[in-house]
């Protein structure tokens, strides 16, 4: 072959290898065996049993049902775009650096898709940046500071679900509701940026909606102190009408044991903001008057909607209890990740997304959940908003095991969210402008 032949050959070569690799690029991944993903949430400690465990077993019976193609509409196809999810579940104990280097684990060692976790706001602040960092997909199911995207803007970062926010706006919005003439108000919250946060939240809108409004005491014992006698006394002296906590997990349930033979709830009105969580577990230990919120409209506050008639009953059906707010919030985040995926098919006609093309999708997007609507308004598009409804407890119903809840009031989310672009505690000082409350 001569030297001009050969340069011809070689050239010829390049092009097929060109484009092939253009075929290759414009084809996308092959399609996976199964989507991987892991699953993040406490299986141990305080936490585990009022809320990891429920958002475990949620994850457990959606995953089951999608891959079997038996979820209703608009999730009735199989798994993601008809591949399979395979959940590779974690626990969250241990604290913020364990789970930064079980984060690593996953991505690195693991090859997972996706990782859908986190219920401590610690724990959700610190793995965040990791995520970033490794350009990891990661879907925040249940943390609630509002921190995350008000303090810093990520690509492969979301939540699906409100923040603390809706909770505690919501709360103050209830409680003046259902008790205008409140004159003074206190707070047992844990001492780190969740109920810190929460506590601010609740107070400063309070004083913004009704600024006669006094607070006797701000009480903040340590995260998972057990044992709360000092500031139940000191709560007792305070005499306030209202007392509100953002404690959750063993926290709650140890607070109301220790604090109900002391008949507190007699003095003052308690809001529990994620007291939900206690209602199937606690029966009829929580006395009538107890307010309960269940950050968003979730578990015994979700609408009655056939997405939600449905997960209730699978769910009720595998576990003999109802779903608590952790497994809704897990709800979402499956559901919002396998939206993701099949409206980023559709928009690349079938060829199998690419990460970048899976945050794109769920960027701003809207999606249905047994909760109702979410809308991911916040952030960028990262954040999720939803409403919020809270009700007071009456009187014990025997066939639920279950304390009835009267006095429901629901807040949209254009009531209890801050405007994209505002920071929350901007919105709060500035009389919440741009709310539309019913």
């Amino acid at each position: 072959m001569g030297r001009g032949a050969r340069g011809w050959f070689w050239l010829a070569v390049a092009v097929v290898a060109a484009v092939a690799v253009a075929g290759r690029t414009w084809a996308g991944a092959p399609r996976p065996s199964e989507v991987k993903v892991g699953i993040v949430t406490f299986l141990s400690g305080a936490a585990a049993a009022p809320f990891g465990i429920p958002a475990r077993n949620a994850a457990e019976v959606l995953i089951e049902e999608l891959n079997a193609g038996r979820v209703p509409a608009p999730y009735s196809t199989r798994g993601v775009g008809g591949v399979p999810i395979r959940p590779v579940v974690i626990d969250e104990a241990g604290g913020a650096e364990k789970q930064v280097a079980e984060f690593r684990r996953l991505v690195l060692d693991e090859r997972v898709d996706l990782v859908i976790g986190y219920i401590s706001s610690a724990d959700c602040l610190a793995v965040a940046p990791v995520a970033e960092e490794l350009r990891a997909l990661l879907v925040l199911f249940d943390c609630g500071t509002h921190q995350i995207f008000e303090e810093r803007t990520y690509r492969y970062v979301f939540r699906t679900h409100g923040h603390q926010i809706l909770d505690n706006v919501g709360a103050a919005r209830y409680i003046l509701r259902i008790k205008p003439e409140v004159a003074t108000i206190a707070g047992i919250n844990q001492n780190y940026a969740w109920g810190q946060d929460s506590w601010n939240t609740f107070r400063d809108s309070m004083r913004r909606l009704k600024p006669d409004v006094r607070v006797l005491a701000e009480q903040f014992p340590r995260l998972f102190a057990g044992e709360y006698s000092a500031e139940l006394s000191a709560l007792l002296a305070a005499r306030p009408d209202v007392i509100h906590t953002s404690f959750w997990g063993g926290d709650l349930e140890s607070f109301l044991i220790q604090g109900l033979p002391r008949r507190i709830y007699e003095r003052s009105t308690l809001v529990l903001t994620t007291g939900d969580t206690v209602l199937p577990r606690l029966g009829q230990q929580i006395p009538p008057g107890v307010v309960i919120g269940a950050r968003g409209p979730h578990g015994a506050l979700a609408p009655n909607v056939p997405l939600n008639r449905w997960f209730r009953e699978v769910y009720t059906s595998r576990f003999n209890v109802r779903p608590v707010y952790p497994a809704y919030h897990m709800s979402q985040a499956i559901l919002g990740v396998k939206h993701a995926y099949e409206k980023a098919l559709a928009a690349n006609r079938g060829v199998w997304p690419t990460r970048e093309q899976v945050a794109a999708a769920l960027r701003g997007a809207t999606f249905e959940t047994p909760s109702g609507t979410i809308r991911m308004a916040l952030g960028n598009g990262h954040q999720a908003v939803e409403g919020v409804a809270f009700g007071i407890t009456s009187r014990y119903n025997s066939a639920t095991k279950e304390m009835e809840l009267t006095r429901v009031l629901s807040f949209p989310a254009e009531c209890v969210n801050p405007p994209e672009g505002m920071k929350s505690e901007e919105w709060i000082a500035r009389g919440f402008p741009g709310a539309k409350c019913p």
